[in-house]
Order: structure tokens, then sequence, then C-alpha cells
């Protein structure tokens, strides 16, 4: 396993009717967030976040024709200590560079369930509420 810079993308997923979609992680039930991901070598910050996207939903906007916004704004955070394996030696604190995309009400989604195990749309309000995260919080309000 390649270690992680800790550089990553987060994707916001939202409907026509202003749902949110959070997925659940298959490693802690608790934690619900919306797509994030690392940077691979060599990979842009925007193909970053189409690849995510299709990997964890099965969304591919591609291939679908929706575009992906860039925020062009980024939230740090503390890496979580239990994951701190995952990342290149002494890697603490972790760079999100924030993403959002709107997709058709009735789209499908297909977890990969190595990955995550349930997701939900909810209002944004509450969406935000459930997020796991701050940042994740913070950006679902923000759209």
């Amino acid at each position: 396993m390649q270690l992680r810079k800790p550089i990553s993308v987060l994707v916001v997923i939202y409907n026509k009717a202003k749902e949110f979609l959070l997925i659940r992680r298959a490693d802690d039930s608790t934690f619900w967030q919306s797509v994030t991901g690392g940077v691979e070598p060599n990979e842009s910050l925007l193909d970053t976040a189409y690849r995510e996207l299709k990997e964890e939903t099965g969304i591919d906007a591609r291939a679908l024709g929706i575009e992906i916004k860039d925020h062009h704004s980024t939230n740090q955070y503390e890496i979580r200590p239990c994951w701190r394996h995952r990342y290149v030696e002494g890697a603490k604190i972790n760079t999100e560079h924030v993403f959002s995309i709107c997709v058709p009400n009735n789209i499908q989604i297909t977890l990969d369930p190595n990955e995550h195990t349930d997701y939900q749309w909810l209002p944004q309000s509450i969406a935000a509420k459930k997020a796991w995260s701050a940042s994740n919080q913070k950006e679902i309000l923000n759209i």
C-alpha cells in the first residue's frame, strides 16, 4: 500500500430537491460523510473528485455530463490517530479541497461495501448535523 500525502478532496453531493447525500463508513458505523478521498500521484484535484465520486457512489459524472464544481477553498483538520498509518511519516494535518455536484433526484447510488455500508438523502440542515466532521458540516451548509 502506497502511503498517502495529507491532501484530499471533499465532494458534497446534493440533488435538485436540495437533499444531500451522506454515506456511512464501513470501518466506523457512526461516521457519516460526503465523498472524500486522497489525491493519487500525478492526479489533479478535479480528477480526484471525479474518481472518488465514481468509486464511492457509482456516479460517473463525466459520462453523465454533470460538472463537479470546484469551490477553490480548503479546510485543514487533524488526521484521526487511527488513520495516520495510511499517510506519509509525520503527517498529522490534512488539507481538504472542496468540491460539490448537483445530481438528478433519481440518480442510482452504488456503494463499495469495503468502504461504505449505507447512504441517506437528507435535507440540508439534517445532513449537516449528521455529518461526522466539522468541515463536512460547514461545507454542506455553504451550498
